[in-house]
């Protein structure tokens, strides 16, 4: 069945699970085995091929919520489909547990690789997995959250579902992954390709744009990211200033991001702008200046700023370029769109991405006097919560009560939201009355 001999894990890495080739064990240096020859790696549709490959009899329950499938009620644990599974197996030991043991492998990684090689054809990832055909970026692009398990490892067995809210209920099809709001760097670059893959995985023919965040304080990490994006079919590429040992002048941040984005030659890229977060105050219209000559794949700006002279001044002198000019400061969102922003990047989007696409949709009428309306509400709530205390926990909190799928805590050192907060936030989300009567 493909299993490796030396380390009895199930043949291949995570990437060669989803490719049909040989790789190199994942779990123990050395290990090599034909990758091919695995039930896993050949995507084996049948529960029964999956059990005989971790060795289990047919009459057990596998212990890992596979995820996507297990939702749709075509694979399942013990706990019944959509549900984590009881955790009572042979001794209330995990496959992926036992299956390290006596082998001083880390339980972790084997249960990466089985995750990973237990993934539906559908859900291999590769250049096919791309957006394509590319539409222009512009409308609302929803900052995701990061799902995690209450232990808080990511979750990506609810990522399927998180898609579907998007685009059903706040009529959201672009998602920005690994951004600030989804903890990106809070995470591991392992949990980071996780995320990036399961996104543009379930996001095939639902989404138009996956942007994925691969910024990161070390090059060689962001370029690893950017190739890893690249490799997987993301639409686009976006990149933060770093900011422990911070670039003083154009030049410097100019030679950082052309490094990352020559790392994926092919895939449109974005410069994420946060200075109040970064400390990298470089004007984004001094950045402009020529950067198409640095970095040709360059498309356009994450501006998460409040500096509006900045970004008209950007949007006046770059007009002929048609670059997307994405605003992330929500509550400011209208002002914007006013002086020529085309799009937008933000948190709120996710739970009032629909309220926020019938603003866009007044403005372009042109109604000014209802876009104001469904400015001032959005203002109202986040004037509200910013005085409660407001931040990525305090998101994640709100996407649990609205969406009804749980997003888990944040990573420390971000703690969790109160239960005072939820109960507040929730009681002043359902008061306010919108224009359009909901």
């Amino acid at each position: 069945m493909g299993d490796c001999g030396d380390c009895g894990c199930f043949s291949g890495s995570p990437e060669a699970a989803g490719q049909e080739a040989e790789g190199s064990c994942m779990l123990q240096p050395g290990c090599r085995v034909p990758s091919a020859g695995s039930a896993f790696t050949r995507g084996a549709r049948s529960l029964r091929q999956q059990r005989q490959a971790v060795g289990l009899s047919p009459a057990e329950p596998l212990t890992v919520w596979a995820g996507p499938r297990a939702e749709r009620g075509r694979l399942g644990g013990a706990g019944g489909a959509g549900q984590p599974p009881a955790r009572k197996e042979r001794g209330g030991v995990p496959v992926w547990r036992r299956l390290s043991r006596g082998k001083d492998l880390d339980p972790e990684r084997c249960k990466t690789v089985f995750q990973a090689a237990r993934r539906p054809h559908h859900c291999r990832v590769g250049k096919e997995s791309s957006m394509t055909p590319r539409k222009k970026l512009e409308g609302l692009v929803a900052a995701t959250v990061t799902p995690m398990t209450p232990d808080g490892q990511i979750n990506l067995t609810v990522i399927h579902q998180y898609v579907e809210y998007l685009v059903s209920e706040q009529n959201v099809k672009n998602v920005f992954v690994n951004g600030t709001t989804g903890e990106g760097l809070s995470l591991s670059i392992q949990e980071r390709k996780q995320l990036a893959e399961e996104w543009i995985c379930q996001g095939k023919n639902k989404l138009d744009h996956v942007i994925i965040h691969v910024g990161a304080l070390s090059l060689p990490e962001s370029q690893e990211l950017a190739r890893h994006a690249a490799s997987i079919g993301a639409s686009g590429i976006a990149v933060i200033a770093p900011f422990f040992f911070k670039p003083t002048n154009k030049d410097e941040l100019i030679a950082f991001l052309q490094k990352v984005a020559s790392e994926a030659p092919a895939v449109p890229f974005y410069y994420y702008h946060i200075p109040h977060l970064t400390g990298v105050k470089i004007h984004v219209e001094e950045l402009l200046d020529g950067i198409k000559k640095q970095i040709p794949t360059f498309q356009g700006v994450k501006f998460s700023d409040t500096d509006l002279l900045d970004l008209a001044q950007c949007i006046n002198k770059n007009e002929s370029e048609q670059f997307a000019f994405l605003y992330g400061v929500d509550e400011q969102l209208l002002s914007a769109l006013a002086i020529g922003a085309n799009g937008a990047v933000g948190s709120t989007f996710n739970y009032l991405g629909r309220k926020t696409n019938l603003m866009l949709q007044a403005f372009a009428k042109p109604d000014l006097a209802l876009a104001q309306k469904y400015q001032f509400l959005t203002v109202e709530f986040l004037s509200f919560v910013i005085k409660l205390g407001f931040g990525v926990a305090q998101t994640k909190a709100v996407m649990t009560f609205v969406s009804g799928i749980p997003m888990g805590p944040p990573r420390l050192p971000l703690v969790s939201a109160s239960e005072e907060f939820i109960i507040k936030a929730k009681a002043k989300l359902d008061s306010i009355v919108w224009p359009d009567g909901d």
